[in-house]
């Protein structure tokens, strides 16, 4: 149900099958206690079902998810627009009732390069969420993003920064960037690495350096970038990745070809 006192923003692509339907569900989960959210298409066209599994996968409720038109929401009004290619930005560079549009031009993953494309889109806008929400911090009262600056204060650089010295943990967490959230063994299988106590000691690391954090399923544990990093830290590991990949082009292509690869309920053997 729409608050009256929350702003209002609409994500806007050009056929409303994945990137605004990730925008929409990542900002309803880091400040829907702030914003009402909403998604639509300049073109109508279908909800992606690769969409649906990259949001499962990182356990977000993708029921319900639907293709909207933008003519759906004519004449009301937003705080923000923010449109997510080129084509819908160029399609509606001055959207009728709203008090401020953002263009982001974020590929779209269903011709995105790579294994995983609606993986790395999704944690593309996680990042520009992230930044864009601390960037309208001075709009809020009180917000996710004022524990996230409470964090960061208390966030050490130089730990930071000596934590990603050594190979294996710097490409162990280029890998877990890309992908989103690894197990140990697909760590050790991508850098051909026989010990899963070295592994687990790199991990460890990472782990006290509050650069990455886990979940357990069962007996099992996954790895993933610690969202309460602060948002220059996640820009530094965001963009080492991206501007980096051939230094992991052959682990992601071991992890790639992985026999009986985990999924998120089975496990390592």
């Amino acid at each position: 149900m729409e608050n009256s006192n929350k702003k209002k923003v609409l994500f806007l692509c050009t056929s409303n099958s994945a990137r605004s339907q990730m925008a929409e569900i990542l900002l309803k989960y880091k400040a829907g206690d702030i914003y009402d959210v909403y998604n639509a298409g300049i073109e109508k066209g279908e909800v992606d079902e690769r969409t649906i599994q990259a949001l499962e996968r990182f356990d977000f409720d993708a029921s319900g998810l639907r293709s909207k038109h933008v003519d759906e929401f004519e004449g009301q009004f937003f705080d923000y627009v923010i449109t997510l290619c080129e084509k819908a930005s160029t399609e509606c560079r001055s959207y009728p009732n709203t008090a401020k549009q953002l263009a982001w031009d974020i590929p779209d993953p269903k011709t995105r390069a790579g294994s995983h494309p609606f993986t790395t889109t999704l944690s593309e806008l996680n990042s520009r969420l992230t930044l864009f929400l601390s960037v309208e911090k001075h709009n809020l009262t009180k917000t996710a993003v004022n524990k996230e600056d409470t964090a960061s204060s208390d966030f050490d650089p130089i730990t930071f920064y000596k934590s990603l010295t050594d190979d294996v943990r710097l490409k162990a967490l280029m890998l877990i960037e890309y992908h989103g959230e690894l197990y140990v063994c697909e760590l050790m299988e991508a850098l051909e690495e026989d010990s899963q106590p070295k592994i687990s000691r790199n991990l460890a690391v990472l782990k006290k350096a509050n650069v990455i954090t886990d979940r357990k399923n069962g007996q099992w544990v996954f790895y993933r970038i610690n969202p309460e990093l602060p948002v220059w830290a996640k820009t530094v590991v965001a963009k080492t990745t991206e501007n980096n990949t051939h230094l992991i082009e052959h682990e992601i292509g071991r992890l790639d070809a992985m026999q009986n690869r985990p999924d998120r309920a089975s496990f390592c053997k």
